[in-house]
C-alpha cells in the first residue's frame, strides 16, 4: 500500500517565516503605489491650479486650446500625418541597412577595404557632427539646384534621404557597439568550424549583435519619428506644416498642439515596447526566458 502525498513531498512549501516576509513586501509594495499616486495627483493638482489661476490663463487658453479651431484643424493635420507615418516607414529599413552595412565595414581588418574603411569614418563622424535640419536644408534645396538628371526633385524622397543619412550614421554606431560586444570566443570558435570570416560575421555575431543592441535601436527610431517634422521647414506639407499653416492663417496655435498630440500617441507606445525590449533582453541576458 501506498503512502498518502503530503503536500510538503509534491514541493517546496514555504515556512511561516517566509509567508509572513511576502506578506511585509506586499504590504510595502501597496503602500509605495498609494504614495506614489496621492504625490502625483497632488503635484498635478498645484500644477494645473497654477497655471489655471494665473493672470494670462484666458488668452493662453483661447491662442492654444480652442476646441473650435482644434476640430477646424484636425482633417488636414490628420492628412499629414500619414505622411510623416509613411517617411518614416520608408527610412527606418534603409537606416537599418545603412546602418549596419557600415559598422561591417569599420569592423574589417582587411588592407585591401581600407578606402571604404576611412570613407565610413569620414561619413560617421561628419553626419553625426552636421544638425539634421542642415541636412535636410542641403538635400532639399542643393540637389534640385544642381540640375541632375535622372535625379528626382521630390521634396518628399530628398528629405526622406536626408533622415536616412543622419540617422543611418547614428545607427551605425550603435551596431558597431553591439558587434564588438560579441566576445572573441565566439568568432574563435566559428573559426574553427571552418567558417570564412563573412560567414562568422553574417551567422554568429550579427545575430547576436542585433539581439543586444534592440532597445537602443528603438530609441533612435523614436527619436527619428519625431524629427520627420523637420520636413515642415522645406515645404512638404506634413503634420506640423500643416498646424503651421492653418496657424499662420488664423492667428490661432491650437493646432500645433493637436499636431503634437498625434506624435504622442505614436511614441509613447514605441517607448513602453523599447522598455519591454530593453528587459526582455536584460532577462536573457542573466539566463532568464
Amino acid at each position: 500500500m501506498t503512502s498518502p502525498v503530503t503536500p510538503a513531498a509534491r514541493g517546496w512549501t514555504p515556512s511561516a517565516h517566509e509567508v509572513e516576509r511576502r506578506a511585509v513586501r506586499r504590504r510595502l509594495r501597496r503602500r509605495g503605489t498609494l504614495v506614489a499616486g496621492v504625490a502625483t495627483v497632488v503635484g498635478l493638482g498645484l500644477l494645473v491650479t497654477v497655471v489655471v489661476l494665473s493672470p494670462g490663463w484666458p488668452r493662453v487658453q483661447e491662442t492654444f486650446l480652442s476646441p473650435y479651431h482644434a476640430r477646424q484643424a484636425l482633417p488636414a493635420i490628420a492628412e499629414g500625418f500619414l505622411l510623416n507615418v509613411a517617411m518614416f516607414m520608408v527610412a527606418e529599413p534603409l537606416i537599418l541597412l545603412l546602418g549596419t552595412a557600415v559598422a561591417v565595414v569599420r569592423g574589417t581588418t582587411s588592407p585591401w577595404l581600407t578606402p571604404l574603411r576611412l570613407l565610413a569614418v569620414a561619413y560617421v563622424d561628419l553626419l553625426r557632427g552636421l544638425p539634421t535640419l542642415l541636412v535636410v536644408f542641403l538635400f532639399a534645396f542643393g540637389i534640385p539646384a544642381l540640375q541632375l538628371q535622372g535625379v528626382t526633385t521630390s521634396l518628399f524622397w530628398l528629405a526622406t534621404a536626408a533622415l536616412v543619412l543622419c540617422y543611418g550614421a547614428y545607427v551605425a554606431e550603435v551596431i558597431r557597439a553591439g558587434i564588438d560586444s560579441v566576445h572573441p570566443s565566439q568568432v574563435a570558435s566559428a573559426r574553427s568550424l571552418a567558417l570564412s570570416q563573412s560567414q562568422v560575421m553574417r551567422f554568429v555575431v550579427l545575430p547576436q549583435a542585433g539581439r543586444r543592441v534592440v532597445p537602443p535601436l528603438m530609441n533612435d527610431f523614436v527619436s527619428l519619428q519625431k524629427d520627420t517634422a523637420l520636413v515642415a521647414s522645406v515645404g512638404v506639407f506634413e503634420a506640423l506644416f500643416a498646424a503651421q499653416d492653418y496657424g499662420n492663417y488664423n492667428f490661432n496655435y491650437t493646432p500645433l498642439l493637436v499636431a503634437g498630440l498625434f506624435f504622442v500617441a505614436l511614441t509613447i507606445p514605441l517607448a513602453r515596447l523599447t522598455d519591454w525590449l530593453g528587459r526582455r533582453v536584460a532577462e536573457r541576458e542573466r539566463g532568464g526566458r
